[in-house]
């Protein structure tokens, strides 16, 4: 077969649209011939796999710099070649990578193209492999409108014209198998667009590893063969993560938790993570850590909310297998990982997924749609089945290959309302007229029914910040189907409350009894999150009225109603301790605060407060049932006190818990209980041991026969000055 003008052009300037066509072995009429693409090689022989012996040399084909071909006379049959290569004085061996079959089976390709393939990310991407008894890595792309596809690397310097990829029809992808290029290699791919022009070199959207930022290729990683050794937990699993159970989770930034000031001021590794984190939060009695955005982002000032490779962990702390161990490391411990997951806008970095063939491949075409103003981001196609297929995957692989227990959803609001953030004449309207966004909303149906459904025993939560209706009902009832919705009112309403001088506090006394009425129509999260503790927003302690020991106290007093509210719990690592200063990114927490003893009486409190809810089953197993919560004194406004009892299942006990937000202390303050007898005074956040003064009820009060609350009994009670009470019955 004769090359013709066109297809040496085309081979030589890295245009041809199908070069396994040209390249490699091929039989015509009994005659084979091979080809070969090398530029700067001087000589190219053609080797026997089996023998070692030459078969042909190679000669250079006329006005086709680096082509070389030659016939191989004496064969009859097909044959196992490598190519031995002379340039510049030096020779070497090299596998062909044209002279391989496609990987991608044809099912694959069925699934491809539905854009339901529900483990997309073992076909896409850089696999490690044997192929025809070669070992290498097979490197699959979506790219439909590109007009040509290779990948690149220091094994092919860098050059876009060797490893181009075979098109696999009408599913717009690229593949090919690269032989002996293994773990570790750095990569990018090389896309010409439809009239053949150059692209920036693009990361891998399924790529599994990442160079350290600021470069930005591509690394090739093995995801197969983890052995895990955390089966008790899996196992136990969907039991710890039921709505009726204790979930109190500590929220992490793996970059700031703590760092190396004798290296740099470098942030620690998984191992690291894994060794002191988890001790850490398992101590302070958490049953989840959650960490902000691992996935690979380039700019370390998004946090991770502006990812570019969302199926990497991030190179900053190891590799995904030394991630993996952080996360054996935390099962071990008796504690799930919940990792924030951002589906809902990626940045404009040109080696990211934006304008990835050179068309709006998975971003919407028109900035009313694509493009987000509050983070000058894109907005993924939710319209486009491939594009939701690669999210709703990625989702999987998460779960799956790394064994995270739960995912919560960033930003869940901006992807729901098409006019989020903009206004009037910047946005466009659904097909009925509205805001809502159908194709959103219908890919977090089909988000939560594929992981629920496909990964036993997960949790997924939504960043969710307004009043949408069945954010954690069921999708096939027409909710989201989250497992749960963090609660934005009452952290909102209650933390406006507490930065009130408690002089005028019971002006304000319904923003703490407010959520009382919404508490129970979605599963909620009670998030005090890295959201308010940023941007000028101070810390926590910050926010409390006052000086010096009494804006500790009033943060103790806030902690103990939090977790006697229904709702699971979140905080922000530094809360524990009550970290004095705003969260920075590019610091280490202060952890020398816990050398006073104001701070380490916090962090006291909240081991306390966790041991507290995990031991009483009232104080969780009804969270999202008005059955659990009972009012006992909710409109007493002018001393700013609450008192409520929460209940459990039968035959467990009740707790009630009784705050009072003042600086005057309430004496033989009557509250109404359900039972007669002695009531242990459980937790006291006014203890010594928390930095309080130690006063309180001794350990206990007598229920004695008054009409109080409607109740035949009550507890005449010493309230100290701005703390929150627990007690709990003492039944024999």
């Amino acid at each position: 077969m004769t090359l013709s003008d066109t297809d040496r052009h085309r081979i030589v300037s890295g245009t041809h649209p199908d070069p396994f066509s040209v390249l490699g072995l091929h039989n015509a009429d009994g005659r084979f011939t091979l080809r070969a693409f090398v530029p700067g090689a001087e000589v190219i022989e053609a080797i026997d796999t089996k023998t070692g012996r030459r078969i042909v040399n190679l000669s250079p084909v006329p006005d086709a710099p680096g082509l070389f071909e030659g016939v191989a006379s004496r064969r009859k049959k097909s044959f196992a070649y490598r190519y031995r290569i002379t340039a510049n004085g030096h020779t070497w061996t090299e596998e062909d990578a044209y002279r391989f079959g496609p990987v991608i089976g044809e099912m694959d390709e069925h699934l491809i193209s539905e854009g339901a393939h529900r483990q997309l990310w073992r076909v896409l991407g850089a696999h490690v492999m044997t192929h025809e008894g070669s070992a290498g890595t097979h490197f699959a792309v979506w790219a439909p409108n590109a007009s040509r596809v290779s990948v690149v690397g220091d094994f092919n310097l860098w050059d876009g014209r060797r490893h181009t990829m075979r098109r696999r029809g009408a599913t717009g992808v690229w593949e090919i198998f690269v032989p002996c290029v293994g773990e570790g290699t750095v990569y990018k791919y090389e896309l010409l667009d439809a009239a053949g022009k150059a692209l920036p070199q693009k990361a891998d959207p399924f790529g599994f590893g990442a160079e350290h930022p600021p470069r930005t290729g591509s690394v090739v990683r093995r995801i197969e063969g983890y052995d895990w050794q955390d089966g008790p937990w899996m196992a136990r699993r969907a039991e710890c993560q039921r709505f009726d159970r204790p979930v109190s989770v500590y929220e992490v930034h793996l970059g700031s938790w703590r760092r190396v000031p004798e290296e740099g001021n470098r942030p620690l590794s998984y191992h690291e993570h894994a060794r002191d984190l988890v001790a850490y939060a398992a101590d302070l009695g958490f049953t989840h850590i959650e960490l902000m955005p691992v996935s690979e982002f380039p700019f370390d000032g998004s946090w991770g909310y502006q990812p570019v490779g969302l199926y990497a962990p991030t190179i900053r702390h190891g590799t995904a297998d030394e991630f993996r161990a952080f996360v054996e490391a935390c099962h071990n411990a008796g504690m799930g990982l919940i990792l924030d997951w951002v589906p809902g806008h990626f940045p404009e970095d040109a080696h990211g997924i934006g304008l990835f063939d050179g068309t709006h491949l998975y971003e919407h075409a028109d900035r009313k749609e694509g493009f987000h103003p509050d983070w000058n981001t894109l907005v993924f196609n939710y319209g486009r089945a491939e594009v939701c297929n690669y999210l709703t995957a990625n989702a999987l692989y998460w779960l799956q290959e790394h064994h995270v227990d739960g995912l919560r959803v960033d930003a869940v609001a901006s992807m729901l309302y098409r006019d989020y953030s903009r206004k009037d004449g910047e946005w466009i309207p659904n097909k009925d007229g509205g805001r809502e966004n159908y194709e959103a909303i219908a890919f977090l149906q089909e988000m939560n029914t594929r992981t629920y459904g496909e990964v036993p025993g997960i949790m997924t939560v939504a960043e969710e910040s307004t009043a949408f209706p069945g954010v954690t009902a069921p999708a096939d009832q027409g909710g989201l189907g989250f497992g749960f919705k963090w609660n934005m009112g009452w952290m909102n309403d209650t933390l406006s409350y507490m930065s009130e001088d408690p002089v005028h506090r019971k002006y304000h006394h319904s923003k703490m009894t407010f959520g009382l009425h919404y508490a129970f129509s979605e599963n909620f999260v009670l998030p005090l999150s890295h959201d308010e503790v940023v941007h000028g927003k101070g810390s926590l302690l910050d926010k409390m009225p006052g000086e010096g020991e009494e804006k500790f106290a009033n943060l103790r007093a806030y902690y103990g109603f939090m977790w006697g509210h229904p709702g699971k719990k979140l905080l922000f690592m530094g809360g524990e301790f009550a970290q004095g200063r705003e969260w920075n990114h590019d610091g280490s927490l202060d952890w020398h605060l816990l050398d006073n003893a104001l701070h380490r009486g916090v962090q006291n409190l909240v081991r306390d407060l966790n041991g507290v809810y995990r031991e009483f089953p009232a104080l969780y197993q009804q969270d999202a049932s008005p059955d659990g919560f009972e009012w006992l004194d909710e409109n007493n406004a002018e001393h700013s006190v609450f008192a409520w009892l929460r209940h459990g299942r039968e035959d467990t006990p009740p707790v009630l818990v009784v705050s009072n937000m003042t600086p005057v202390a309430r004496e033989n303050y009557l509250v109404g209980v359900p039972e007669p007898g002695r009531w242990l005074e459980r937790l006291n956040t006014n203890a010594a041991v928390y930095g309080g003064n130690g006063n309180g009820n001794l350990g206990s009060a007598e229920a004695t026969e008054h009409g109080v609350s409607g109740r035949s009994w009550a507890l005449s009670l010493t309230l100290p000055p701005l703390t929150t009470l627990f007690f709990v019955p003492a039944r024999d």
